[in-house]
């Protein structure tokens, strides 16, 4: 976007943030991301790209995400979707195990698990309250934290006072969270992350932490060099060595998706979460009392509006459908012109 004018927030710099909504479909890469990019791109193309350095990149943001997270580093291993490191967990779910989760859930959350019907594993869709209430009395709880297609919040808290006690696992889809929301996930067996949505990095990686006891239950089925206890010494040859961290369970890295992850979730992770939460937030919540909508402490919202993607298009405004309605979101780098913006092109509607 060349000449288009770098929006500055919370001590960086985001081209191309005028007008853009759609965090919860990819999020804007701060400019000291992309110039590394750039620079790391740069060296590859001249032949001098040293890949040993992309080691540090993946500790950067292993490290990011435990702090984002509140979960142990030695717990979090590093995929390249969220899909196939919960495809892990699924895989390692006794047979006949019975999955709660909500109605409508992103299926990248579900469809592991779905995948297991011919081991007998049923998994059932319930309402926000019928879930939380229940939840001890399945095997397998697994659920996003806020919901991809109307940013609805599931309430942690209860969740977790609601299995303390039980055998049942608990997983928790963080990524429509991270990023813009204070999140303390440490008690669930399983938390995992797709990098490119409000964590603004490329996409092609994601990460997932790991209780002892699920990570006991799991085989590492995608077992690979980088997996190993020293991945430049376990390029070849037997026997299986495998770290005895989480890191047994890691894909080899993407390296520019790495690179962009090693830096933006540090980044996020040093700002005052507080801040970042109540800014986004304050603005989905005027938009929602704009429009007459239910108060949800979300920066994602659905506007129910039958026309407004056209509106929001020819207003230069960019957001996505989702589940049949216009879904924008309000990621640190929105301000309340984006948000003027958004409401002057619905015009009457509001």
């Amino acid at each position: 976007m060349t000449g288009a004018r770098a929006q500055e927030a919370f001590g960086a710099e985001f081209v191309g943030a005028d007008g853009f909504l759609n965090s919860p479909t990819y999020g804007l890469p701060p400019q000291f991301m992309v110039e590394a990019l750039q620079d790391c791109i740069a060296r590859w193309q001249a032949g001098t790209m040293e890949v040993p350095s992309f080691d540090q990149d993946v500790q950067a943001g292993r490290a990011g995400y435990a702090a984002l997270t509140g979960v142990a580093v030695d717990s979090v291993a590093m995929g390249g979707t969220v899909s196939t490191l919960l495809a892990l967990v699924a895989a390692a779910v006794p047979d006949g195990s019975r999955v709660a989760t909500l109605a409508g859930e992103f299926t990248s959350t579900t469809f592991p698990f779905a995948a297991q019907a011919g081991r007998d594993v049923t998994i059932t869709e319930l309402a926000p309250d019928e879930l939380v209430s229940s939840a001890a009395d399945f095997d397998v709880v697994t659920a996003s934290l806020v919901q991809s297609a109307n940013g609805a919040v599931l309430d942690a808290d209860a969740l977790r006072r609601s299995v303390a006690g039980a055998d049942t696992l608990t997983v928790i889809d963080v990524t429509q969270a991270l990023g813009w929301k204070q999140v303390d996930v440490g008690w669930a067996d399983v938390t995992v992350a797709a990098v490119y949505k409000w964590l603004l990095a490329p996409r092609g990686t994601a990460w997932m932490s790991l209780s002892d006891r699920v990570g006991r239950l799991m085989t590492p089925h995608a077992a690979n060099w980088y997996a190993g206890e020293d991945p430049w010494q376990t390029i070849y040859g037997l026997p299986l060595r495998l770290a005895d961290t989480a890191r047994r369970f890691d894909a080899s890295p993407t390296w520019f998706s790495a690179l962009g992850a090693g830096l933006t979730l540090p980044w996020l992770a040093s700002l005052d979460g507080a801040a970042v939460e109540a800014h986004t937030v304050g603005l989905a919540n005027r938009l929602r009392a704009e429009l007459a909508l239910p108060q949800q402490n979300s920066a994602i919202v659905s506007i129910p509006i039958a026309d407004a993607a056209d509106k929001l298009r020819a207003a230069g405004v960019r957001a996505s459908t989702r589940a049949g309605a216009v879904r924008v979101g309000f990621h640190l780098y929105n301000t309340e012109n984006d948000l003027d913006r958004l409401l002057d092109a619905l015009g009457d509607n509001c």
